[in-house]
């Protein structure tokens, strides 16, 4: 690999492993989304070229036939764990809502740049893109009405469908094979509790967006037991 560590890091999602307790059930990738993308279409889960990577170099020769098959095998367990998982749960609970949970940046002008326009990058972006709204759209309502009315640090969150990102392909995949019973949410937070070129971590406001999303629990469970009545 070409890229330098610091580099590679700088493009994952951290800290949504913490998020993720907030369900019993969690899933978290513990690969580099730089072996293979999950939230990509198969055909594009491994980075191979520049344009497939915000222009970055990534490998020092491109990586060879046996290596992209083992990182698509790779890929192509993921999701048939996560479908024997879904169906697994749905034999005891009608419907699911997965709270598909990634970070992006917003800096990338350097350290010492500007930061990119709040107007067009949210501090939550909910992607939406492949969400049937006619069967989840009291679901999808109540968890951005909870979220953004949540109290942080005295304001609220800037909270926002669709605006920078339209949700990737796990949330796509989810509602292609489970349409009516499993509403996935794309939950993309800017890296606005982090510096994104040190890594340096807010720990303060990683544990507060871990309570704003707590807080959304109850109204989403609520509007499920709406819609199965």
């Amino acid at each position: 690999m070409a890229l330098a560590e610091l580099d590679r890091l700088r493009e994952e999602d951290p800290h949504t492993g913490r998020w993720a307790e907030i369900a019993d059930t969690r899933i978290i990738g513990q690969r580099s989304r730089f072996e293979v993308d999950l939230n990509r279409p198969r055909e594009k889960a491994v980075y191979q070229k520049p344009e497939d990577a915000w222009g970055l170099n990534v490998w020092k020769s491109p990586p060879t036939d046996n290596v992209v098959a083992a990182s698509l095998a790779a890929y192509d367990q993921v999701y048939a764990d996560v479908h024997q998982l879904l169906s697994t749960l749905l034999q005891k609970n009608k419907m699911l809502v997965i709270y598909d949970l990634h970070t992006y940046n917003h800096r990338r002008n350097g350290p010492d740049g500007a930061p990119a326009d709040p107007a067009a990058n949210p501090e939550v972006n909910i992607g939406t893109g492949t969400l049937d709204r006619t069967l989840w759209g009291g679901v999808l309502d109540r968890f951005m009405s909870d979220l953004g009315g949540f109290d942080y640090f005295g304001r609220h969150l800037d909270v926002r469908e669709n605006i920078k990102f339209r949700g990737g392909n796990f949330s796509a995949w989810v509602h292609q094979e489970f349409p009516r019973t499993v509403c996935s949410i794309a939950i993309e937070f800017k890296k606005f509790f982090m510096d994104e070129w040190s890594g340096k971590p807010d720990h303060k406001q990683i544990e507060k967006l871990f309570d704003a999303l707590v807080s959304t629990r109850s109204g989403v469970i609520e509007e499920l037991q709406k819609r199965h009545a």
